[in-house]
């Protein structure tokens, strides 16, 4: 019996490592050359998440409902907050690709990723959704992603106690598809933690948290600009 179950958890396990799918690698943003400069580059941003506290780790019912009590107030003040410049991106991008002589189309409606069929095909470089489709709506070849999922602040957490003061925090990516091959040619991941350079439990304005948090702001813009300025 227990040479059974022995192997049956073998088997689970191999099972669950060869369902695992491996992060997707960065890829460095390649300048258009001459001879890509005649095709179009659409530039799009999914819907902006809400102004919030995250808090990981805290990860059973009551621990989130613990971890969510002794931050309420830190909470509702993020809710206040706006997500200054953010909402701006795809035009900053627009405007240093065209100084560059791209041809850039503008999507003002934000993109919804999870509406888009899965890819059928797999390997390196090629997203979990297809975006060929989209070459014909928009009449583009490329389409350059800004994906923010995250706006606020972080506290981590080990259950019911926080292994972290508050920080500053920004995460997403920003990605180019070929819309021809469906593959990646561009992919940056952004993890932006800001902390605060003294108290940061200061209530009902938070100033050390929110300076942190418009830092955090700063370097995510500067960090998603950085491969279109040339």
């Amino acid at each position: 019996m227990k040479y059974r179950i022995g192997s049956f958890l073998v088997a689970v396990a191999a099972l669950m490592s060869g369902c695992a799918v491996a992060p997707q690698r960065p890829i460095a943003f390649a300048a258009p050359s001459g001879t890509t400069q005649a095709e179009k580059v659409g530039i799009a941003m999914t819907a902006l998440p809400k102004v919030d506290t995250s808090l990981p780790g805290a990860g059973c019912l009551l621990c989130m409902a613990a971890a969510s009590l002794a931050n309420e107030k830190l909470t509702s003040y993020a809710h206040s907050l706006p997500a200054e410049g953010l909402p701006h991106l795809k035009n900053d991008v627009a405007d240093l690709l065209r100084k560059q002589g791209v041809n850039v189309v503008v999507i003002d409606e934000p993109l919804v990723v999870d509406k888009l069929p899965k890819a059928t095909a797999k390997g390196d470089d090629i997203p979990r959704k297809d975006y060929s489709s989209l070459r014909t709506k928009y009449s583009i070849d490329h389409l350059i992603v800004i994906d923010i999922q995250q706006i606020g602040f972080e506290r981590t957490y080990a259950d019911y106690f926080p292994t972290s003061d508050p920080k500053g925090a920004v995460t997403g990516v920003g990605y180019e598809v070929n819309l021809g091959t469906n593959t990646y040619e561009w992919y940056s991941p952004l993890s932006i933690r800001i902390s605060t350079d003294g108290k940061w439990d200061e209530p009902p304005m938070f100033p050390g948290l929110t300076n942190a948090y418009y830092q955090a702001l700063e370097t995510s813009k500067d960090d998603l600009l950085k491969p279109f300025r040339g």
